[in-house]
Order: structure tokens, then sequence, then C-alpha cells
């Protein structure tokens, strides 16, 4: 676990592709919450240089894998959405991204409480 928080918390421009093909790793689980923290959890909540990045790609990953994960671990899913929560004090470009991938998250069918709650109080 710890060396997959390391490689998501490295702040250079290749570190949203590696982890990416990280969560492709034998050793990587999306079964297993732990894992999942590590490695989205550090790129998302511990690397801010590059899950900010000026182009969104950082934002829409995580609403994307925030949505694969609801429907199994709600939880976990609600917990990574807490990335978002300073999205309000960005720049008015990345707020704006930000911004669009919550309201992906908003508009998707049979969203968790979880991961609903948290969403629309951001948005709020």
């Amino acid at each position: 676990d710890k060396w997959f928080g390391l490689q998501a918390a490295i702040p250079e421009a290749g570190t949203l592709d590696r982890v990416r093909r990280l969560m492709a790793h034998p050793a990587f689980s999306r079964a297993n919450p732990n894992r999942v923290r590590s490695l989205v959890g550090s790129f998302a909540l511990g690397n801010p240089t590059q899950f900010h990045r000026a182009d969104g790609a950082g934002y829409d990953f995580l609403a994307d894998l925030a949505l694969e994960l609801d429907g199994a671990n709600p939880q976990l899913a609600a917990r990574l959405v807490t990335a978002f929560g300073t999205w309000k004090i960005l720049e008015a470009g990345r707020r704006g991204k930000a911004e669009t991938a919550l309201r992906h998250l908003a508009d998707a069918p049979r969203l968790s409480p979880d991961v609903g709650d948290l969403v629309q109080r951001s948005l709020a």
C-alpha cells in the first residue's frame, strides 16, 4: 500500500498515467479498499499539483472512478469524492472543470446517498 501511495504522490506530469497503469498492476485490486485509498486517495488527496491539473483530467478520472466504485463500496467512493471539497477556491479554469466533474457525478442515476450527499453539499 505504501508503495502504491508513493507512486501516486509524485508531483510530475506523468503521475495520472502512472496511476491508471498501476490500477492494472497484479497487486492492485479495486475490491481492496485500502489499496484503492493508497493509490487513488494518495493521488487525489495528497498530490494537489497533479489532481488539480489545468486540463481537468484529475477531476474526470476521480469522478469516473467514484461512479464505478459507488455501487460496490459507497463509503470508499464518498471518501475519494472529498478531494473535491476545496474546488470553490480554485482559479476560474480549474474551478469550472471541477464543477463539471461534480455535476457529472450529481447527474448519475442511482447515486448512493453517501456520495450524493457529499456532491450536493459541494455544489451548494
